[in-house]
């Protein structure tokens, strides 16, 4: 974990820290908390890192074991990333790996339901999957069938690029969901 930080890293962990930054930097973009309506908290931050991850995660698949044991990396990486953040929250070390065993186990849950969502016709049941998730209720049909129209362009935009590209970190992901009109409006106000 901080050691193979401080003290180097094995050969391949570049290009996975690479792409999680790049990951990171997509799901922190903050028109997914302005616009989107994601709540900015810890919790939402997690929801928007684990749906680029698990989108990128999809595109390895592809990659044979290449894309597969990059893939193991990137998961390493966010599972380090998060023992790293737990900690600077303050939550002990005796609590760490429990919480972080609870948060392996819902993304494990997340990717299944994302999966399904993806793979069913519509958007109907990738938006329930995401608004149970990212947004923590299930009436928020009209904001998550936004994210899951992004999630769904972000898929076929991935499938475009090449594994080489993905795998150096220069992965490029559409355009997150403009603010509705009203949002823009209220925006615009202040």
């Amino acid at each position: 974990m901080i050691w193979k930080r401080i003290f180097g890293r094995q050969r391949g962990e570049e290009e996975a820290f690479s792409l999680y930054r790049a990951v990171v930097t997509q799901a922190r973009l903050p028109a997914f908390y302005l616009h989107g309506g994601v709540p900015d908290t810890v919790e939402g931050r997690f929801e928007m890192v684990s749906l680029h991850v698990f989108m990128v995660l999809r595109r390895l698949r592809d990659g044979g074991a290449d894309g597969r044991a990059l893939g193991q990396r990137i998961f390493n990486v966010l599972f380090d990333d998060m023992d790293q953040t737990l900690r600077e929250m303050g939550v002990g070390d005796l609590s760490v790996g429990k919480k972080i065993k609870g948060l392996a186990s819902s993304f494990y849950g997340r990717i299944g339901a994302y999966e399904e969502g993806l793979r069913a016709e519509g958007d109907a049941v990738l938006a329930d999957a995401i608004a149970r998730n990212v947004f923590g209720e299930p009436d928020m049909t009209d904001r998550a069938a936004k994210l899951a129209d992004y999630v769904r362009r972000c898929d076929v935009a991935l499938a475009a690029q090449s594994f080489a590209d993905i795998a150096a970190g220069r992965v490029t992901f559409v355009a997150p969901p403009a603010p509705t009109d009203a949002a823009a409006a209220h925006i615009a106000g202040h």
